[in-house]
C-alpha cells in the first residue's frame, strides 16, 4: 500500500540528489516542505514564509531572506560602489556582499529563485568557523560533519542544556582548532559577527536566551528538523526581532574577545 503524500510541515530525511545548503535553519525548513524539499528552484516569499515557522518577526525574517536573492557580484566590485549606484540601488548595494544568485537565475515561470547549495558561496552568509561545518579551504564547507555535531552536544556542561558559556566556550575551541587546521583561515569583522548572531538565534529560537535543551540542538543539527516532538513550539506572544537577536550577539561577541577581534559590529550582519 502507497504511503500517503508528504504534507506541507511533515518531516522526511534529505534524499539522495537533493541540495542543502551550509545552514541547518534552512535545511530544516526543506526537510519539513516549507521550501522545495529537493532544495531546487527556491523563491523569497517561500523561504521567508518558512522562515516565520521559527518565531521570527517580518523585519528580521526579511533581513535574512531578500539579501541572498541578490545576484552575486564579483568581489572585487562589492566594495567599490559609486554614489550614484547607492542612490539609485540603496539595497542592492548595501547588501551585495550576500547576494549567491547567478545572473538572471530564474525558475520556468520567470520568478528569482536559487537552490540552496549556492548558499555555500564563500563569504556571502558562509563563513569559517561554523560550528558544524569544514572550512571552506578544507574542501567542503556545505555538509554536516558528524564529529562537529557531536562535539556540539558534548558541549554541555550539564548534559542537559547548551547555555551561553558552553557555546561561548566551543566557539572558542572551535576557532583554536582551525587556526591550526587551516592556513587560509578567514574570520574576522562581518564572519565573527554573523557567528555571533547565529549563536544568539540557537539560543532565542530554541531556548529561552540563556540556554536551550540538548535535545533539541539534537534534532536541528543532526535530524535536520525542528523539534517539535522534543516539545518546542515556535514563540505565539511576540516575534523575535532584530534588536533582540543583536543585544544577545553583542554579549557573545564580548564573552569571545579577544579570542575573536571584530572590526565590524554585530549590526553589520543585517546593516
Amino acid at each position: 500500500m502507497p504511503s500517503a503524500p508528504l504534507q506541507r510541515g511533515d518531516y522526511a530525511p534529505v534524499k539522495p540528489g537533493d541540495l542543502r545548503s551550509p545552514c541547518p535553519a534552512i535545511n530544516a525548513l526543506a526537510n519539513h516542505g516549507y521550501i522545495p524539499r529537493d532544495g531546487r528552484n527556491v523563491r523569497a516569499n517561500e523561504l521567508l514564509n518558512g522562515i516565520y515557522q521559527y518565531g521570527l518577526g517580518s523585519f528580521l525574517g526579511s533581513m535574512l531572506t531578500h539579501p541572498v536573492f541578490l545576484e552575486q557580484s564579483p568581489k572585487d566590485t562589492k566594495a567599490k560602489a559609486t554614489w550614484w549606484n547607492t542612490l539609485a540601488h540603496p539595497f542592492a548595494t548595501a547588501f551585495a556582499a550576500f547576494g549567491v544568485r547567478e545572473p538572471q537565475q530564474r525558475d520556468a515561470d520567470g520568478v528569482a529563485c536559487l537552490n540552496l547549495d549556492q548558499l555555500a558561496l564563500h563569504n556571502a552568509i558562509e563563513h569559517d568557523v561554523s560550528l558544524t561545518r569544514l572550512d571552506f579551504a578544507q574542501g567542503d564547507n556545505n555538509s554536516p560533519q558528524p564529529q562537529l555535531i557531536a562535539d556540539l552536544l558534548a558541549a554541555s556542561s550539564n548534559g542537559k542544556t547548551i547555555t551561553i558559556a558552553d557555546f561561548v566556550a566551543l566557539r572558542k575551541r572551535r576557532y583554536e582548532q582551525q587556526k591550526e587546521g587551516n592556513p587560509k583561515l578567514e574570520f574576522q569583522g562581518l564572519q565573527v559577527s554573523l557567528a555571533c548572531s547565529e549563536v544568539a538565534m540557537i539560543l532565542k529560537v530554541f531556548g529561552d536566551g540563556k540556554e536551550v535543551p540538548v535535545d533539541y540542538v539534537k534534532a536541528f543539527f543532526q535530524d535536520g528538523r525542528l523539534p517539535r516532538n522534543e516539545g518546542w513550539s515556535k514563540r505565539r506572544w511576540w516575534a523575535l526581532g532584530l534588536i533582540e537577536v543583536n543585544v544577545l550577539a553583542s554579549k557573545i561577541q564580548a564573552l569571545l574577545a579577544p579570542t575573536e577581534k571584530a572590526t565590524i559590529s554585530v549590526t553589520s550582519v543585517v546593516h
